[in-house]
């Protein structure tokens, strides 16, 4: 049974002041909870907490000597120095990361359309539909679970977007020559997971050629990465909390050499770096490179890691972040900080 109580906002941040949170403007910081919220702010002073050291047993049991781990525990109580305002400029810092980030995945959204609609609708105008032009596994073999291919909850899945869309000229098409839409009308009415799910079902040589035009040559690769960055998109577009996320759907490591840029990546070590965001960023930009190799994103990027608002006494770093020196100065980014 949940058992905490319902409190007013001026008690909640009481709440904050006597577990020793810092409130310098006590009226600015109630306007915050009111507008922002108690608990979505309550991710960005949680690393301000303190930890109690704990030592967990290896293996089961804890006979004598038995050997341990050291871990830790959360407590209600602030960190020294931890204050409301610092706090809400980490929360103003991930707002302009998420808004920036959408900025990139709108783009490769966008472009990924236009790649797999040209692909596929070259073959047949209703490619989408048919088995046969799709990926056995994707579009005959039956699924574990449903006891059915997966392609065909992927049809369902595209029919519904089709059918709630509002666009005129989905309703234009609909209207004028009925179903089914040809891909390439289609595909404007998917969302980033539909068509990422589309491409993961696609042939491989299909997925090659397209991989091809990023510089990743590998199909399966890219799969991984769109998987991933359709999480980072759901993350972004829920207003979630992004900067020190951990990263559920983590991007697969490609084979050697085949993205040099990124072959010291999954290194041995990396493993933290590998389940936060900064390496899911630094795949947006491989892909915006070929994309627009014009496009100042990672400028803007690299100018709004200034305003990140480290401060390591309270656990705000940039390994939390997933930041690496050794990625800034890959040559294929840092030529776009240049």
């Amino acid at each position: 049974m949940y058992e905490k109580p319902w409190l007013s906002y001026r008690e909640q941040l009481d709440k904050l002041k006597n577990r020793g949170l810092a409130v310098t403007d006590e009226p600015k910081a109630l306007e915050y909870i009111e507008r922002i919220g108690y608990y979505r702010l309550s991710g960005y002073w949680h690393p301000f907490r303190e930890r109690s050291e704990l030592f967990c047993p290896i293996g089961n049991g804890t006979p004598k000597g038995k050997k341990t781990k050291p871990t830790s525990a959360v407590l209600d109580s602030f960190k020294p120095g931890a204050s409301f305002a610092a706090a809400v400029r980490l929360y103003v810092f991930d707002k302009k990361l998420r808004l920036l980030v959408l900025d990139a995945l709108e783009r490769i959204e966008v472009a990924l359309r236009v790649d797999i609609s040209h692909m596929l609708g070259k073959y047949d105008p209703f490619a989408y539909l048919n088995p046969d032009l799709l990926f056995e596994g994707f579009s005959k073999e039956a699924d574990s679970k449903t006891g059915l291919p997966r392609h065909v909850d992927w049809m369902k899945k595209q029919a519904t977007q089709i059918a709630r869309s509002r666009e005129d000229f989905i309703k234009h098409n609909k209207n004028k020559y009925g179903h089914p839409l040809p891909i390439w009308i289609a595909c404007e009415a998917w969302d980033f997971n539909t068509l990422s799910e589309l491409y993961d079902g696609m042939r491989l040589e299909d997925q090659d050629a397209i991989a091809d035009k990023y510089g990743i040559r590998n199909g399966r690769t890219l799969a991984s990465w769109l998987r991933s960055l359709n999480y980072l998109r759901n993350v972004c577009a829920h207003h979630s909390r992004l900067w020190n996320r951990n990263v559920v759907d983590q991007p697969q490591k490609p084979p050697k050499s085949v993205v040099p840029d990124f072959d010291n990546a999954w290194t041995r070590g990396n493993e933290h770096i590998l389940a936060r965001p900064f390496l899911l960023l630094c795949i947006c930009q491989k892909l915006l490179s070929s994309i627009n190799p014009a496009s100042s994103w990672w400028q803007r990027f690299s100018e709004l890691l200034t305003e990140f608002p480290e401060n390591e006494s309270l656990g705000i770093g940039w390994g939390a972040f997933g930041v690496s020196d050794e990625w800034l100065s890959w040559e294929c980014f840092a030529k776009s900080r240049q």
